[in-house]
């Protein structure tokens, strides 16, 4: 599988890993721990089988000037089911006219890859940036308690890359050094 990401400016990245510092360091999931060199806080815009013909030059032009850098905002914490009983905890990302654009040009790009996220898809992705891996039940409550209400975070995404699960490796996407 393939995905498309926006990764953090350096700030941003810092800031994102403060919060994952802080939820490790109470004894909870936190990203902090999965320690694969390609690992950093992202916003993953779609996912896909493979890349078709021609799909690595739209997604070039879509995350290039003017779309990135793009400043957003993170807001809210919000709990996904982790395809079990356990949870995710995740930041939300307010999801701007510039962002649902840049969201609906990487997903055009992708036309003819076949099977793509379904949660990912325009009208039913919810941006986010990830905070823990696989919570029990009851480590939510604790894991809402560690960050208390989490103020706004004002940051970049300057960059795209793609993930490759299988090579576990990433390819810059758009042009620009990450």
């Amino acid at each position: 599988m393939r995905t498309v990401e926006l990764t953090c400016d350096d700030e941003f990245d810092r800031a994102v890993r403060e919060v994952w510092d802080r939820l490790a360091e109470a004894g909870l999931p936190s990203l902090t721990l999965n320690t694969h060199p390609t690992h950093r806080p992202h916003l993953t815009l779609a996912t896909c089988d493979s890349f078709p013909a021609g799909a690595r030059r739209r997604l070039d032009e879509a995350l290039s000037p003017p779309n990135l850098p793009l400043r957003v905002r993170l807001t809210g914490l919000l709990s996904f089911s982790a395809r079990s009983r356990r949870r995710v905890l995740v930041w939300g990302v307010v999801p701007t006219g510039e962002l649902l654009a840049l969201h609906r040009a990487v997903w055009d790009a992708l036309e003819g890859a076949g099977e793509r996220g379904p949660l990912l898809a325009p009208g039913r992705w919810m941006p986010h940036v990830g905070l823990t891996r696989r919570l029990e039940p009851e480590q939510v409550a604790a894991a809402l308690l560690v960050l208390g209400r989490l103020p706004d975070l004002t940051g970049s995404f300057d960059a795209a890359r793609s993930y490759d699960t299988v090579s576990h490796t990433t390819d810059a996407l758009g042009g620009t050094a990450w």
